[in-house]
């Protein structure tokens, strides 16, 4: 799996960290999304996919 973020759509409403924060991150000045793992470990898969999914604004990718 890889994931990518599209830090220009990103609305910084921080579902991704809620979901996955092994694998995301918001910065500290505007809580725009941060990648923390692009390939994260199979066991991370599913809060990956749950955050893609949760993101209003889809900025986030998942290639399997």
């Amino acid at each position: 799996m890889k994931v990518t973020v599209d830090q220009d759509k990103c609305a910084s409403s921080g579902n991704c960290v809620m979901q996955a924060p092994a694998i995301f991150d918001q910065r500290d000045e505007d809580g725009v999304v941060v990648l923390l793992n692009a390939n994260p470990p199979s066991e991370q898969e599913n809060n990956a996919r749950r955050a893609a999914v949760s993101c209003p604004a889809l900025a986030i990718s998942i290639e399997e």
